[in-house]
């Protein structure tokens, strides 16, 4: 690997210290040296021209999971700066699978992302490793660190059994997953909102999450509610992190629904509580006022006991069916929680990824909008996209208020996650492109949500040090060679209305030394790894 000199930077070391200027030297993959005036020595040499220089930014969470089996190079992050994303969020991981919960976990996993083919669901980490890996040829552009998903345990020891845990399946559960750890996962994720995860009790989530404890990862969790049982769901997470003695990362802090908004203070003021009694609890949160799910999520988690063919069971009965009509209409006491259509209406529900050729022309409108152009009801036309799509339809919710996403971005906890869910030929969220241009350019020029430096930290050394990425998130030397030079004017492009427009501002992208973008431009190499 030929060395490389980076001259006369503007540096932004990743810790919220200002910037200074600078030479950067890459030499074996790691940074060398940092000073003034550094020799060439050979080196290939990258004029910065009053860029800035910062770590590779980190996607503390995102669902990259399956596109990067797919299109290794990940360009809408290496243009936005990102050097090492991390995937197995909110219980969805490619694995561990075992012969009998395989084809569960890739029903499941097609839910969220897409159909999802048999060889792309792996037996354990070292299976999946080897698929981005070990293959001579292969290789990925950026690098992967993976968290278990809480979903796959539940398949591959229970099912999709609405129930507790018996005390040796969930030791089954945790032997799984202490052999995941062995193999390097990052930690393990829950998804307490999507079944399986969703129904597993306290004394379940405590067990694994000692686990997790004992080998010094971090337990990240899609809480219970986001609605009106925010803090009561927060408060649960904490109580598991205390009794597992975890680390925690509570995922994308928000509060949906207008009922709802204004609880983001109370909820940081609870994990604030939590440290001050000595529980280790961050979060991440994405930069928009919308989210991003499947179309299942309008439903409410019981009715998915027994998968997919357990909710066209209930579906098929007109009684069951007029009974969820209602509910996710109106809400109501039948089932646990608020609905997500009662709070935003279904004209907040935007369609962004549709698998069936005959309802594809759909895509970018909302339910309302969709269903009147077929001259049917919303709610029927939900029921057609779970029959003829298998409940794999994409949507996003316009659910959250400014002032919330503003508490909690600029809060002391928070670290930057895109939350973005690649699904290639759909209208996604804008946030799979635009989520750390956007943090970095309009909130920091225009928004005056951080300073650079400040902006830098949180896309860098907090989810470093979340993730025990100890070589990575800053400037020095000795250091993993994870560089990227940017313009001042970096800005996200990509909008709700087009949301695959790639960002603008960066320049070059380093992972570990090697050179990804120059001068603007994809060079193919690829050096990440699963880290």
């Amino acid at each position: 690997m030929t060395d490389t000199l980076i001259r006369g930077a503007r540096i932004i070391d990743g810790t919220g210290a200002p910037w200074y200027r600078g030479d950067i030297l890459l030499s074996g993959g790691r940074i060398a040296r940092i000073g003034r005036d550094l020799p060439v020595s050979g080196a290939h040499v990258v004029d910065a021209e009053e860029r800035y220089a910062a770590p590779g930014f980190i996607d503390a969470h995102c669902h990259d999971d399956l596109i990067f089996l797919r299109e290794r190079g990940r360009p809408e992050k290496a243009f936005q700066g990102v050097t090492s994303i991390v995937v197995g969020n909110c219980s969805f991981s490619l694995y561990p699978a075992t012969p009998g919960s395989h084809e569960d976990l890739r029903r499941h996993f097609s839910g969220l992302l897409g159909e999802t083919a048999h060889d792309e669901i792996f037996a354990d980490l070292d299976g999946y490793r080897h698929a981005l890996c070990g293959a001579e040829g292969a290789g990925i552009a950026l690098n992967l660190v993976s968290l278990v998903g809480h979903a796959a345990l539940r398949l591959a020891v229970m099912g999709h059994d609405d129930r507790p845990a018996t005390p040796e399946e969930t030791q089954a559960m945790c032997d799984l997953l202490e052999a995941q750890l062995v193999q390097g996962a990052a930690g393990m994720s829950l998804g307490l909102v999507y079944p399986p995860s969703a129904f597993a009790d306290e004394a379940e989530l405590i067990a694994l999450g000692r686990v997790v404890g004992r080998h010094g990862r971090v337990l990240a969790a899609h809480i219970r509610s986001y609605e009106a049982g925010l803090i009561d769901a927060t408060e649960e997470f904490g109580r598991v992190l205390g009794a597992s003695g975890a680390a925690g990362l509570l995922s994308h802090l928000q509060s949906a629904g207008r009922p709802n908004w204004g609880r983001i203070p109370d909820a940081i003021a609870l994990l604030e509580t939590m440290r001050r009694d000595g529980i280790d609890v961050s979060f991440d949160m994405y930069p928009y006022p919308a989210g991003s799910t499947w179309i299942l999520q309008l439903l409410p988690a019981a009715v998915m006991e027994g998968g997919l063919a357990g909710l066209r069971r209930r579906l098929a009965d007109p009684a069951q069916q007029a009974l969820l009509r209602r509910w996710v209409n109106e809400g109501g006491p039948e089932f646990p929680g608020q609905s997500k259509v009662s709070l935003i209406g279904w004209e907040n529900v935007r369609l962004s990824a549709v698998g069936v050729d005959a309802l594809k022309h759909l895509e970018g409108l909302d339910m309302r909008a969709a269903a009147a152009k077929l001259a049917v009801d919303p709610f029927d036309l939900m029921l057609r996209f779970i029959e003829e799509d298998d409940g794999q339809t994409g949507i996003i919710l316009f659910q959250l208020a400014e002032e919330d996403l503003h508490a909690a971005c600029c809060n002391r906890l928070y670290m930057a996650g895109s939350d973005g869910l690649p699904r290639p030929g759909s209208k996604p969220h804008p946030r799979a492109f635009g989520t750390f241009p956007r943090i970095a350019g309009p909130l920091v020029r225009d928004q005056n949500w951080f300073s650079l430096e400040d902006a830098v930290r949180r896309m860098t050394s907090m989810a470093a040090q979340r993730f025990s990425l100890t070589d990575r998130g800053l400037l020095r030397p000795g250091m993993a060679g994870d560089v990227v030079l940017f313009e001042e004017s970096i800005t996200d492009r990509a909008t709700f209305d087009d949301s695959s427009q790639l960002p603008s501002g960066v320049s070059h992208l380093f992972v570990n030394g090697g050179m990804v973008i120059e001068d603007g431009r994809e060079t193919g190499a690829r050096p990440g790894r699963v880290l």
